[in-house]
């Protein structure tokens, strides 16, 4: 199982992400207001602004405090056999 660090010493699975998306839009601000009445919300942002809403293939929305260009680069740097930064 491959990890990506999105900060803050929190890591998820690079194979399950599904999407990495811009949290300001209304679909998406509506995907994570329902994720939080389903239970699945994870909230890995420890106080920071949420700048990326990641979808994972389980259904749960976790909101990461890095932008989607930091999670992109992260991913291919891990997928490239690199070492990932914390």
């Amino acid at each position: 199982m491959k990890l990506i660090s999105i900060g803050f010493g929190s890591f998820v699975s690079l194979e399950r992400i599904v999407a990495a998306l811009d949290p300001s839009s209304n679909p998406i601000k509506r995907v994570v207001s329902q994720a939080r009445e389903d239970g699945r919300l994870v909230d890995a942002t420890y106080g920071r602004k949420t700048e990326t809403v990641l979808i994972m293939d389980s259904g749960h929305v976790i909101l990461c405090p890095l932008t989607p260009d930091e999670v992109s680069g992260r991913a291919a740097r891990r997928e490239g056999g690199g070492q990932d930064e914390s």
